[in-house]
């Protein structure tokens, strides 16, 4: 691989690529040059003010856990996380850290949107989640039934040889799927992780050459850093060691770049020029890996160096509220491919308009409370939880029966 082309990757896959070409997008629709969307900053204080309302519903103190996988299971206050406590007790701090780590790499790439008309019912609560909690208690129950490991005696955790192995019929045990409950984009599911079990074979640099796992990234992680950790690096780990289980995506020497797309706007000399990265999932995931990692002692820098998810809720949040609307009324109308402009689009204003959302809710809170001038006291990984997130959903359901997103997405389980 030439030097140019292994730069390319690099860049493609890090946090300032992100910004550096969602910017270029939302610059090109200030200035009204984009062919989907209009963007209206007008709105950008009444967004705010809804989104800290719902924060301030949220969590009325405003002490905000991260955006992770790890509030979801604790739907319908059962803390489910108590219960996984007791069950690694007699485990070592570090091998803790590791099922933490199977359970959350196993439960985010199932947390594709599952469509509305999935739903679970949790035999050990009597209660019935949708979406992406029904999702997560789907998986975690799951994953303590040992539907991810191969070995019967150590059930608690996920491992190359369980994951190649897992079925789409066990998922649709799993998952409660039937004619009348269906789940869209199962067989990408069921595919995605069995990819990821091939590939914890192949990155023995992450996960390990003897038992390979998803677990073994934190002895990765560990050997990094002292007692502090770039949340960059495990992004750039996540990308690196996880890259190859993304399906048919763009790539660059045989590289598969993964949650990047096209945009015909941005040009320039390359091809790559026109590229436009997310890393929707694999941020998500890499929020979701923090806790663990901070129940070690490890301190997390540069959090606000990571971007916003760029999925429906954000995105639909920014077009319900106003600060986004559509050029053509059919694209409300009709479904869209996740490759599609109308898509790309949407997702990088996305991007860029949640660092300017999370700036002013800032502003507003710091002329009460003095705690939130400085990012690192509010960081855009709280604003997703408090926050953004909620605030779509909220929004759409006040909108859209069943609470949809205002744009429709042809989904494979693998992107959103």
């Amino acid at each position: 691989m030439r030097n140019l082309e292994s730069e390319t990757i690099a860049y493609l896959r890090s946090p300032a690529a992100i910004r550096e070409r969602c910017d270029r997008i939302f610059n090109l629709g200030c200035e009204d040059k984009l062919r989907n969307f209009g963007i209206d900053l007008t709105q950008i204080d009444k967004c705010a003010d809804y989104v800290i309302q719902i924060m301030r519903d949220n969590y009325p103190t405003l002490e905000i856990p991260f955006h992770s996988r790890w509030q979801h299971f604790e739907v319908g206050n059962v803390s489910r996380l108590a219960e996984l406590d007791r069950l690694l007790a007699e485990f070592s701090p570090l091998e803790k850290a590791k099922i933490k780590f199977d359970l959350a790499i196993t439960s985010v790439l199932l947390d594709a949107g599952a469509g509305a008309d999935w739903q679970y019912h949790e035999q050990e609560t009597g209660q019935v989640f949708r979406r992406s909690e029904g999702l997560a208690v789907a998986s975690f129950r799951m994953f303590c039934q040992g539907a991810f490991s191969s070995n019967p005696k150590s059930q608690l955790q996920a491992d190359a040889i369980g994951l190649q192995k897992l079925t789409e019929q066990a998922l649709i045990q799993g998952f409660q799927v039937s004619d009348k409950n269906p789940l869209v984009g199962l067989s990408g599911r069921v595919k995605l992780l069995q990819r990821l079990g091939q590939v914890l074979s192949q990155q023995t640099k992450f996960f390990g050459a003897e038992k390979p796992r998803p677990g073994n990234l934190v002895n990765y992680l560990l050997d990094k850093e002292n007692n502090q950790l770039a949340a960059s690096t495990v992004l750039s780990a996540v990308l690196e060691g996880l890259g190859e289980i993304w399906p048919g995506r763009l790539a660059i020497a045989g590289v598969n770049l993964g949650d990047v797309w096209i945009h015909s706007a941005l040009g320039g000399e390359n091809e790559s020029d026109r590229y436009v990265p997310f890393h929707k999932l694999s941020q998500w995931l890499t929020y979701s890996l923090l806790e663990p990692l901070q129940e070690l002692d490890l301190e997390i820098t540069g959090l606000d160096e990571l971007t916003g998810l760029p999925e429906y809720r954000n995105g639909g949040l920014c077009l319900d509220i106003g600060l986004l609307q559509v050029k053509e009324p059919d694209i409300l109308h009709k479904p869209h491919q996740v490759d599609s402009e109308v898509i790309v689009e949407w997702r990088a204003l996305t991007v860029s308009l949640l660092d300017k959302i999370a700036a002013t809710i800032r502003k507003k809170l710091s002329l009460v409370d003095t705690r939130f001038i400085a990012p690192a006291e509010l960081p855009l990984v709280k604003v997703l939880q408090g926050g953004t997130w909620s605030a779509g959903r909220k929004i759409a359901a006040e909108l859209r029966q069943g609470g949809v997103s205002p744009i429709q997405i042809h989904s494979d389980g693998t992107v959103f």
